[in-house]
């Protein structure tokens, strides 16, 4: 590219060592967004909190991160990215030791702050020290190891979070992550180094924009609250979730506007003149919404109605982990042949497809049946991340960098959360109006409900049960079922939505350049 000031530059170390580096301490990050989701209940027993109060451990890192994933670039250009990058590291790692230590719910959401604040910068810093060290020919393969990262690590947090529970403690999971903190410090610190480029960033520092970081905070910490509280606290009935909205509304309306007419912005949004990037962008958050949906709903299903203890639910989702690390390589030979957007198209119709599959769920499914479920969605997120990273960068100006990585980082885990949450609300809403459908089925003028019936008062029988107490148990016993069914169908449906949602971004994919979309993941 003409004008790259790091044309020429080679990193002092083989390329893959930095990769491999970069991505333990982004693994390390992800890994957290899942793995405390299994541990709630017991943050909240042993910390004398309701289980309610305990999901604030959840929003509190979820909020500080959307916040700092928006301005990474901006804090990565100011304070210099190797440094951020390795602040980032460290202040992860002791965050996770405080949380690990803490005796109070009020200590852990202080602490749980931090390391959201903290683990917001590796993510865009890893994607960005990806770019400058690998060139346009390399990226796509290298792009597939930042892919265990960012595919792997969200499946197999619930795993490895239910395991260290069961086996040692809650806060197993936060000290988990202290000896590959340290490793990665070192690591990182050895090998990785600043481009010319980055030298050029600090002499020509952005300032701070005040207005737009205030704006940025109000508008993605208001909308992040909404989004995860919005469950809970019963979505739009509730004054507190509607002010969230208003000002999560206003803050991001306000920071766009601002952003587009400040002399020096803190984000950069002329980023988004880059068609290829600006539709990367949209699709690795469609990607985001449908790998975290997905995720959630296999593992709440296994628990909530076949009654799965938390490792066996997430043990579910491991092979998965394992089918993603195989396909990596392989879309990446595939890449060189065919255009990248085909890849994207397929990848989102084969996501459709499994989810469709999935939606076939039914009260005595096996544990092998909802496994292959699992890996086929992840099969498709093969076909996903690497090609729409590839093209995301592909003719995106080496200035945009920084301020591209963050806002690309910013969209598949903004999505994400958007995913779990209408989900989770889905499953809640689609229960409810499947009782009330089903209910209709409830009634002795139903041929089949007296045969139910009577064949469970003909099974308790046989059991020597009380005779005067035959038909109210054979009626609870039918009323259970149905109530397992409803949820079964709720459920399966929200499994369709997603399927559909996915679907409907295949067209989408036409809009990426044809010419820069030919070949070698794109490199024409």
């Amino acid at each position: 590219m003409s004008g790259d000031p790091n044309l020429g530059w080679k990193p002092a170390y083989n390329p893959w060592l930095i990769a491999i580096a970069v991505t333990l301490a982004a693994f390390m990050e992800i890994l957290d967004t899942t793995i405390v989701n299994v541990a709630l209940p017991y943050i909240a027993g042993s910390l004398a909190a309701s289980s309610d109060e305990a999901t604030y451990t959840l929003t509190a890192y979820l909020v500080a991160n959307g916040i700092v994933l928006t301005i990474a670039g901006w804090l990565s250009d100011t304070i210099g990215r190797k440094r951020y990058f390795l602040i980032c590291i460290a202040m992860f790692t002791v965050s996770s030791f405080l949380c690990g230590i803490s005796q109070s719910l009020g200590q852990i959401i202080v602490f749980r702050l931090m390391q959201g604040f903290f683990g917001g910068g590796l993510q865009p810093s890893q994607q960005a020290i990806i770019l400058d060290t690998f060139p346009p020919a390399q990226r796509g393969a290298a792009f597939g190891v930042t892919a265990v990262a960012t595919v792997v690590a969200p499946v197999l947090g619930p795993t490895l979070g239910g395991y260290l529970i069961e086996h040692l403690d809650w806060r197993w999971i936060f000290f988990v992550n202290v000896p590959v903190g340290i490793l990665a410090v070192i690591a990182n610190s050895i090998l990785v180094q600043d481009p010319p480029s980055e030298e050029e960033k600090r002499k020509t520092k952005r300032g701070i924009d005040y207005v737009g970081l205030s704006l940025i905070v109000i508008g993605i910490g208001c909308m992040q609250i909404m989004i995860d509280r919005g469950e809970d606290d019963g979505w739009f009935g509730s004054p507190f979730i509607r002010t969230m909205a208003v000002l999560g509304f206003l803050g991001i309306f306000g920071a766009i506007c601002w952003l587009l007419t400040a002399r020096k912005p803190i984000i950069d949004l002329e980023v988004f003149r880059d068609k290829n990037f600006a539709m990367g962008c949209v699709l690795i958050g469609a990607m985001g919404f449908a790998l975290y949906a997905s995720a959630v709903v296999i593992p709440q299903f296994a628990q909530n109605v076949l009654g799965y203890p938390a490792l066996q639910s997430g043990l579910i989702l491991s092979p998965g982990g394992i089918v993603v690390i195989i396909m990596i390589p392989i879309v990446g030979q595939i890449m060189k042949i065919v255009q990248t957007r085909y890849i994207v198209m397929f990848g989102f119709a084969f996501m459709s497809g499994a989810l469709f599959y999935s939606s076939r769920l039914a009260p005595d499914i096996d544990f092998r049946t909802l496994v292959l479920m699992r890996s086929l969605q992840t099969a498709a997120l093969g076909f996903l991340f690497v090609p729409i990273s590839t093209i995301a960068y592909l003719t995106l100006p080496q200035k945009y960098r920084s301020d591209g990585a963050a806002l690309f980082s910013m969209f598949r885990n903004v999505f994400g959360s958007v995913g779990i949450s209408l989900s989770t609300a889905a499953i809640t809403e689609r229960t409810q109006a499947d009782q009330a459908h089903l209910s209709g089925f409830m009634t002795p003028l139903r041929y089949g409900y007296n045969t139910l019936i009577q064949e469970s008062e003909q099974t308790l029988r046989s059991l020597g049960r009380a005779a005067n107490s035959i038909h109210q148990q054979a009626v609870s016993h039918t009323y259970q079922t149905y109530m397992k069914q409803a949820q079964v169908l709720a459920y399966g449906n929200v499994f369709q939505y997603v399927a559909v949602v996915t679907l409907l971004v295949v067209p989408l994919c036409f809009l990426i350049s044809a010419k820069t979309a030919q070949g070698s993941g794109g490199g024409h």
